[in-house]
């Protein structure tokens, strides 16, 4: 069954890690309770999170989302119709922006608009391969 799959990048607002750790407390909550998984890369000047599940709900937790005072200039990606999960055993994985993820002067200088909906959806591909390798 189809199920809708966002991606979607923000600016944090008031960024530490109390902040993040109720961030990721209250999406891995509702997520469950709404069969949304995903993850969230995260760092001081970047939150980049995929989000997938029952198009309703994805969408429901997205403006939920765009309207959080953690969050500036919500700008979203990527969505698209997809058949399988990237995250399907975690309501949401916390990945802390490991050094593959582009530069600060480069978010700053705004990369995300220059790449393409592969292009940034894989930066969740690989995410996923990497917990995947870890389990092994």
């Amino acid at each position: 069954m189809p199920m809708q799959q966002i991606i979607y990048a923000s600016r944090p607002f008031g960024y530490s890690l109390d902040v993040l750790a109720g961030i990721l407390a209250t999406a891995r909550l509702r997520n469950a309770r709404y069969n949304i998984t995903g993850a969230l890369i995260c760092r001081s000047d970047i939150y980049l999170q995929l989000l997938e599940g029952p198009t309703g709900k994805v969408e429901e937790v997205f403006q939920h989302i765009s309207n959080d005072d953690r969050h500036t200039e919500v700008e979203l990606l990527v969505r698209a119709r997809v058949h399988e999960r990237l995250f399907p055993d975690w309501a949401m994985h916390h990945d802390p922006a490991e050094t593959w993820l582009w530069s600060p002067d480069e978010i700053r200088e705004g990369v995300l608009r220059q790449k393409s909906a592969r292009e940034i959806r894989e930066v969740f591909v690989r995410s996923a391969m990497s917990l995947e390798s870890q389990s092994l």
